[in-house]
């Protein structure tokens, strides 16, 4: 499994405190099955988390992946950020401040849990159109989402990457990010599932039980194309495979 969504660079947000949180982390996710992580820190977060692309970002990367590798860690860690949706967030975009998934075209974006729907869809089209593919983190724990699921079901239409935690799937954020996971899933608007792990203690990056829980409620190939294929497919910057979304029919609230 591949998960392009986790907070496990040390001491740059609310993810892991140290290295020793990072590797501890990194030997959780390869016991659970993952072979490689996006390393996606907060940025751009207004008056807590910064983390543009700079020096700084790149030699705690670097000085990841040598810990790994000194550890005899077998996993891969790819860079990226998770991008909080501000309105100057494309212009950020093309003054390469925003480092994209494994420098792909794909940037990981998370809204306000209470966004205003609107402004949320206009600065998807203008993100794209700056060249950059827009993969929206946590989609299931937008109250608008939980709201008014056709949003998501229009948000794949126009080809946007949507990306449920693994932990919505266990009920861990609620029972309405739960049932707004598992009611994406059956529309096939989900495309990648992912751990936004943010400790080795609780929020971890361990893949494995969601994994499980998807394969046993739908099929082991449709979880892997949200656990694996699709993940490794936006870490190549290629398209991603998709099922035919399925619309909403009435009020499915």
């Amino acid at each position: 499994m591949i998960d392009i969504h986790a907070h496990i660079l040390p001491g740059i947000d609310d993810g892991a405190e140290d290295m020793y949180d990072t590797l501890e982390m990194a030997r959780m996710a390869v016991e659970s099955g993952v072979t490689a992580i996006v390393a996606t820190p907060h940025c751009n977060l207004p008056g807590l988390f910064d983390n543009y692309f700079c020096d700084a970002y790149v030699k705690l990367y670097q000085d990841c992946v040598k810990a790994l590798e000194e550890e005899k860690i077998p996993l891969k860690l790819y860079p990226g950020v998770e991008a909080y949706a501000t309105h100057d967030l494309p212009n950020l975009l093309v003054d390469r401040k925003i480092m994209p998934l494994n420098q792909s075209r794909y940037v990981l974006m998370e809204f306000a849990f209470d966004e205003d729907p609107d402004f949320a869809m206009d600065l998807l089209r203008r993100v794209t159109e700056v060249g950059a593919k827009p993969v929206i983190a946590h989609a299931e724990r937008y109250e608008f989402i939980q709201e008014y699921p056709h949003i998501a079901y229009q948000w794949r239409r126009k080809g946007y990457v949507i990306q449920v935690n693994k932990g919505s799937f266990l009920g861990r954020f609620g029972r309405s990010a739960q049932k707004s996971a598992y009611q994406m899933l059956n529309h096939n608007l989900v495309s990648v599932v992912a751990s936004d792990a943010h400790s080795p203690f609780q929020r971890t990056p361990v893949l494995a039980e969601a994994y499980e829980a998807v394969c046993e409620k739908y099929s082991k190939k449709n979880a892997d194309l949200l656990f694996q294929i699709n993940p490794s497919r936006i870490c190549k910057n290629q398209p991603i495979l998709r099922l035919e979304p399925i619309p909403f029919t009435g009020y499915e609230g």
